[in-house]
């Protein structure tokens, strides 16, 4: 097949860990005689220092005309600023809005080969694999601010219309569907009257379109606790932006490190937009020993969900799981491992494709 792939390394160690996706997915094109047109773009900081936008109309344009979108990492001390007129972060939040990108999708796995370097008991972690689904255009992130004028007090609003919360239920639910039929949705509901509408909104369509699922609910407080006491009994979770986020990057201990998890963000139609869930990493940034895993992983995500390449995606995840389990480490996962810097794992995921 033919397929255009829009990569944004945007900051720090970004640029590094983007570099081996492309290397993997050009090693996949080859073996599986596929043509990917790769074009590069800026997003972030650096695209505020070059152009003054963190998302350039040039880069928004070529995303809408891809098949899919492979990000790096954006923002980084050099643009924290609080008086800043823009920040890096705005770029990606725009970007996920005018795609259309509604749901962030991360798989969370315990990999055999890395069980010992989770920081929790091999007894708890052994065997994990959640599957996260994070609502990602509504909530408080786009709720809007408002500010007394001796800005002495703020206040974020969170919203949620029935549409908003219906879509990504829907979608969650499909994926319950086709692993365990369990789905567990995560609120706030015994004090937000917004996680009160997300719940009966969830209560309603699975009942009245996916009747054959099993529905829990937990309170966001106690989600925190279960991840790292029972993290097995949970398959498929759903939540809102602002809870998704923070149990999302709190469950990435389960696996051992923030630079194994990937994430792939999916609207109703058009390109998704696939990224680890790590930041920029400025302390190691140029430094060559950053983890390219996660981003190796969404590239895997990429060729599954936007290019329909399943198998594909398994032999690239395959390849993953033989790279650890042959004892290569990179710095943030180094469990007694023979550790390697960012291109040679890249070099051995490529190789173990071969």
């Amino acid at each position: 097949m033919n397929a255009s792939i829009v990569l944004l390394p945007g900051d720090g160690i970004g640029p590094e860990i983007v570099r081996e996706a492309r290397k993997v997915l050009e090693a996949v094109a080859s073996a599986h005689r596929h043509t990917f047109e790769f074009t590069e773009k800026l997003i972030g900081g650096i695209a505020i220092d070059e152009t003054g936008d963190p998302l350039p109309q040039s880069t928004l344009d070529a995303c809408l005309a891809s098949d899919a979108v492979i990000l790096g990492a954006v923002g980084g001390p050099k643009w924290s600023d609080p008086a800043a007129k823009t920040r890096p972060e705005a770029g990606l939040l725009a970007v996920r809005r005018r795609l259309g990108l509604f749901a962030n999708i991360r798989p969370i796995v315990a990999r055999n080969a890395l069980i010992g370097a989770s920081p929790l008991k091999a007894s708890l972690v052994d065997g994990v694999d959640i599957l996260m689904y994070r609502e990602l255009t509504g909530g408080i992130y786009f709720g809007g601010s408002t500010a007394s004028d001796d800005g002495t007090t703020v206040a974020d609003s969170m919203r949620y219309s029935v549409g908003e919360i219906e879509r990504i239920v829907r979608l969650a639910a499909e994926g319950a569907r086709s692993r365990s039929g369990r789905l567990t949705s995560v609120d706030k509901a015994n004090v937000l009257a917004v996680s009160r509408l997300w719940r009966k909104t969830t209560e309603r369509v699975v009942q009245d379109e996916f009747p054959d699922l099993t529905l829990e609910h937990q309170l966001v407080d106690a989600m925190a606790m279960h991840l790292v006491t029972r993290p097995k009994d949970f398959d498929v979770i759903v939540t809102g932006n602002l809870f998704g986020d923070i149990l999302s990057d709190e469950a990435s201990v389960l696996p051992g490190s923030l630079g194994m998890l990937p994430s792939a963000s999916l609207g109703a139609s058009g390109p998704g937009l696939y990224e680890p869930i790590h930041g920029s990493a400025p302390d190691i940034a140029g430094r060559g020993i950053a983890n390219p895993l996660g981003t190796i992983l969404s590239a895997a995500l990429a060729l599954r969900h936007s290019l329909g390449l399943a198998a594909e995606a398994d032999a690239v995840e395959d390849a993953v799981d033989a790279v650890l389990d042959g004892g290569l480490r990179t710095a943030d996962i180094a469990d007694g491992g023979r550790s390697v810097g960012t291109a040679d794992m890249g070099d051995a995921v490529v190789e173990a494709l071969r």
